[in-house]
């Protein structure tokens, strides 16, 4: 049995979402008063590197099951994508607005775009 050398796709992902819910948990703390928003958008890109850093090394991956990967990927994205959108539309109708709804929001897309890569790599890397 050959083992095939494969990114830290699930390593990378899984802090990638931890500085998305420290981000989110800073903002939440200060609203609904004013929030400086200098921790959040450093978080916020931090996350959004280890997700292009991820998906750059995973395009890499040689031997890999592409086709699983899509074929899962592409039904957990569309899942995400709809929780995601509830997400927005709670924050739409609480209220939220200006540059914490920014920061949110692309928070939101990146979540929505890492979860449903952390779950198709998942099934594609025990693909034989």
């Amino acid at each position: 049995m050959s083992e095939r050398t494969l990114p830290p796709v699930t390593q990378l992902a899984m802090t990638s979402l931890a500085l998305i819910l420290i981000g989110g948990i800073y903002l939440a703390s200060h609203l609904p008063q004013q929030v400086p928003l200098t921790p959040a958008w450093i978080l916020l890109g931090a996350s959004t590197l280890l997700l292009a850093v991820n998906l750059i090394a995973l395009s890499r991956a040689k031997d890999f099951a592409w086709k699983k990967f899509f074929a899962v990927g592409k039904w957990a994205l569309l899942a995400y994508a709809i929780t995601a959108g509830l997400i927005e539309f709670a924050f739409l109708r609480d209220g939220m607005s200006g540059g914490p709804l920014v920061v949110l929001t692309l928070s939101i897309i990146v979540y929505a775009i890492h979860v449903p890569v952390l779950i198709a790599f998942t099934v594609a890397q025990y693909e034989q």
